[in-house]
């Protein structure tokens, strides 16, 4: 009886998955920009001696010449020796440039190809993900048959969509001269994103829309943008809701790079979602699944995942186990697996809740604090907060009363706005569901009076309130009364030009006590400052 139960369970959830996997062709996916790539033909083979056997085989539309690592020379074949000269590789499929030697020494020399084949038996390029058009073979004959055949098909035209979308205005990465987060530098396998210290840079033509760097991101600066976030969510909410409206029980989503595997591998009740790399999705779509009413989520890895994605995915994953845990959850209702037997469901891996009916319209931030939101209503367990782990992207600020000065370099920099100045006298306020635990302001802080710390807030009034973190009593002009700056930025600017040739008499140090305007009519006032050539320019 038991066994006809479940066949009739499994039976009804395998048709529920095959309505839902059907409704998901009629979601739009919003178009993006396509990157153009243009390629001739032209080849450098990097090797020794195999590379100058394996030139001649290639035909028109190819054309190939050997940047020879080591051997002599072959007649026929054009070489360029590198002859023990430092080797750098920049560019893409159709612009690839490589520099030989250091620029501006007698020994330089630059070759351009659209085409780079490395015969080498460790390639001159590390990065998990190679730059399109380079190709790194053995030199056995089945990977030289191989090599000719991929080089072939990369001689044309060809397209790719722009994968990300940057907002640099929200951007961690920088301010005033001070680096804080790059965590999208270090995720990237690609190694497509370098810095420009005030924003960062992506080559669009070396992404290969891997996502982590959208899935690291704290601000949602840089986001993924084929499919955009809320397409993804939109096919997560449909998938779940024409399950359940169809039948189907205790839906699981599985985020994979193929369903196909997913649909064979897996049991009924799961529900693959197709994405183009694993790590292109991140704790605010996780949890977002769960608030629709998936009872885990499970990131199916194939094993092909790059070191610094995998560690990035470790993070986040730290990061949600620890918020389900702190509201009763099971840490592992959202877990990468390596097999459908990991996957298999447990009471001790699943969570059932009323599914919710936002829509996940909004920023990245929102988004994950909709969700979280509506996990903590119907948690198990009710805490009014949750430590994180160093890495987190959620958090608080905290300040030394005794060093902060309020002179608000911090307030500048802050790209979340979670730091804000006083509106009629001088403060230091703080939301906290916009910190994003970048450090920018610790940084920037030229007294070392601010520190961070990794957390969350599950009230949301609490989350969302303006709070005073410092705040001082104006200090007041000593000629016109009217306040201009705070005592502790005074104190320290006369502690500080006490030496100074400029400050000795007490006339020119009562002069720092006033505001620009009764500084300027006191210089003009004072013969002995004119002479000396005082401006109010340089007092300021």
């Amino acid at each position: 009886m038991n066994e006809q139960i479940t066949d009739s369970t499994e039976i009804r959830n395998q048709r529920a998955r095959e309505v839902a996997l059907a409704a998901l062709k009629g979601v739009p996916v919003d178009s993006t920009d396509l990157i153009e790539f243009q390629s001739q033909g032209r080849v450098v083979i990097i090797g020794g001696a195999e590379a100058l056997e394996f030139a001649p085989r290639l035909e028109a539309p190819l054309r190939a010449q050997v940047l020879l690592t080591e051997g002599e020379e072959l007649p026929g074949v054009p070489v360029i020796s590198q002859a023990g000269r430092p080797l750098q590789i920049f560019g893409h499929l159709g612009a690839f440039r490589l520099q030989l030697g250091e620029p501006g020494k007698p020994n330089a020399e630059t070759l351009t190809a659209d085409l780079v084949l490395d015969l080498g038996a460790v390639p001159q390029l590390g990065m998990p993900m190679k730059p399109p058009g380079y190709l790194h073979s053995g030199i056995d004959e089945t990977s030289l048959g191989g090599a000719i055949k991929s080089l072939r098909e990369l001689v044309g035209t060809f397209d790719k969509p722009r994968y990300f979308s940057y907002d640099a205005s929200i951007c961690a990465h920088g301010r005033a001269g001070h680096i804080a987060c790059t965590r999208c530098m270090d995720a990237c396998p690609a190694e497509a994103i370098s810095s420009l210290l005030e924003r960062i840079s992506v080559d669009a033509h070396r992404c290969q829309g891997g996502g982590v760097c959208a899935t690291v991101c704290p601000s949602g600066a840089i986001r993924y943008s084929y499919p955009q976030p809320r397409d993804t969510l939109e096919q997560v909410r449909l998938l779940l809701n024409t399950y359940r409206q169809s039948g189907g029980s205790q839906p699981v989503l599985v985020i994979t790079t193929d369903v196909a595997g997913a649909l064979y591998g897996f049991p009924a009740n799961t529900l693959p979602l197709q994405v183009e790399e694993l790590a292109s999705v991140g704790l605010e779509v996780w949890l977002t699944a769960l608030a629709y009413g998936a009872e885990s989520v499970l990131l199916w890895d194939r094993g092909d995942t790059p070191p610094s994605v995998a560690s990035a995915l470790q993070q986040q994953l730290l990061t949600v186990g620890e918020i389900l845990s702190a509201m009763g959850y099971p840490d592992s209702a959202i877990r990468r697996v390596r097999d459908a037997d990991q996957g298999a469901e447990s009471d001790g891996t699943k969570i059932t809740v009323s599914p919710a009916n936002f829509s996940a319209n909004g920023s990245k931030r929102q988004v994950a604090y909709m969700a979280i939101d509506h996990l903590y209503e119907q948690a198990p367990r009710s805490r009014p907060m949750v430590s994180l782990t160093v890495g987190a992207p959620f958090g608080t600020a905290q300040v030394d009363a005794n060093a902060c000065t309020l002179c608000l370099a911090c307030v500048g920099a802050c790209p979340g706005k979670a730091l804000l100045s006083g509106q009629d006298e001088p403060q230091l306020r703080f939301i906290e569901a916009n910190c994003l635990q970048c450090g920018i302001c610790t940084r920037t802080c030229p007294e070392d009076a601010i520190w961070i710390t990794p957390r969350l807030l599950f009230d949301r009034e609490q989350r969302n309130q303006t709070r005073l973190l410092h705040h001082e009593s104006p200090f007041c002009c000593t000629g016109c009364g009217k306040p201009f700056a705070t005592r502790s930025v005074i104190e320290n600017m006369l502690k500080k030009l006490e030496g100074h040739w400029m400050f000795q008499d007490g006339r020119s140090r009562q002069r720092l006590t006033l505001c620009e305007d009764c500084r300027v009519v006191d210089i003009a006032q004072d013969t002995e400052a004119m002479a000396q050539g005082i401006s109010g320019k340089t007092l300021q």
